[in-house]
């Protein structure tokens, strides 16, 4: 929106050329969002508190430590989105296709999570929505969002499957792109989804990973770099290095409140979105595998829950204290605070790992 006014006012005084630089773009998209998580924070909270019910109820099932945690705010998502909304309409070329991707899924999946915290508050159910429709809501928009990427591809590599450090391989994946595209949404939207369930947790992971992607988008979108860096270019990915920005500002405001103890949640409005969203990124920017790298302790916390299901149904015994993984730390004796401060450096060295491979080709 501001990029197309720049533009016009161009004509009368060159200096606001420097509004076509992504670079400057993507830093007054993360203040952006910054600034608004922290003006609206207060008044989304409040908000939040007063919906019939209170807050989050807790599992009966889980540590003993979160029963105090009782009637906090959740939902507080919807506050991510709506930053990550206003700071992405205001700083990024919206002519871009990939910005309307990206937007309309993070909307779609931030809709499930709505629907599912509603149910959480309403009908004081902590399980939420059946999982099976849950499932059945992801997989619909999942699949929508991987059939309109595979069909408006407009270069072969696109499509193509990249694996870091093999500059040489290069696997196209023709319509199978749809699968990989699909488990790389859903797969990712629930990863953060089960990270989120201390306070922090999942938000600071978060935003490092979309720092990290803003990196690759830009240089995907660029074609000396990627060519020096024998990365796949990708014609206009470099606009969403708005949108991770947008994300990373986001995040870091609502850090704010969601910090230990928090006074608020994120809940599956803002876990889902941001999952299936940094997940759309990857895959764009044909980096899912990196993806998965640098958010191994989302990767690692999913795989957590599905051994412990796969264990408990074929022999009867659990191979952690409680799944996700975080929890079986906390019944370990380790305070919450040290489980989330140690998963965001684990965070912090595989971001930086999967930077590092921009120039080991």
């Amino acid at each position: 929106m501001l990029l197309e006014l720049a533009r016009w006012l161009e004509q009368f005084a060159g200096v606001f050329a420097v509004f076509n630089y992504i670079t400057l773009r993507s830093i007054l998209a993360a203040l952006t969002a910054l600034a608004v998580s922290l003006l609206f924070g207060p008044y989304a909270i409040r908000k939040l508190a007063s919906v019939k019910h209170g807050g989050q109820p807790i599992r009966t099932d889980g540590p003993q430590s979160h029963f105090s945690k009782a009637g906090t705010p959740t939902m507080g998502g919807a506050l991510i989105l709506f930053a990550v909304l206003i700071a992405t309409l205001l700083w990024a070329n919206l002519a871009n296709r990939y910005i309307w991707i990206v937007l309309a899924v993070t909307v779609a999946f931030g809709a499930i999570g709505w629907l599912d915290d509603w149910i959480k508050i309403v009908r004081r159910d902590p399980n939420g929505l059946k999982s099976r429709w849950k499932y059945l809501l992801q997989s619909i928009f999942g699949l929508a969002a991987a059939l309109v990427l595979y069909y408006t591809a407009d270069a072969p590599s696109n499509t193509t499957f990249y694996l870091p450090l093999l500059k040489d391989f290069a696997l196209p994946l023709g319509i199978g792109f749809v699968a990989v595209a699909y488990l790389g949404i859903v797969g990712f939207s629930n990863a953060v989804n089960l990270t989120d369930g201390l306070d922090g947790l999942a938000i600071m992971p978060a935003a490092l990973v979309a720092c990290a992607l803003g990196v690759f988008a830009y240089v995907a979108g660029n074609a000396v770099f990627a060519s020096y860096l024998q990365m796949p270019q990708v014609p206009g990915a470099g606009e969403l290095t708005i949108i991770c920005a947008a994300i990373a500002g986001a995040g870091l405001g609502f850090l704010w409140f969601n910090t230990y103890p928090a006074m608020v949640f994120m809940g599956d409005i803002g876990a889902l979105a941001l999952g299936a969203a940094l997940g759309t990124i990857a895959l764009i920017v044909r980096q899912e595998v990196l993806l998965a790298l640098m958010g191994g302790v989302f990767v690692i916390e999913m795989f957590s829950v599905i051994a412990q299901v796969a264990s408990f149904k074929l022999t009867g015994k659990r191979i952690f204290r409680m799944a996700p993984i975080h929890h079986h730390f906390e019944l370990k004796g380790w305070p919450e605070p040290r489980v989330i401060v140690r998963f965001w450096i684990i965070t912090v060295v595989l971001v930086l790992v999967g930077l590092a491979t921009l120039k080991v080709r």
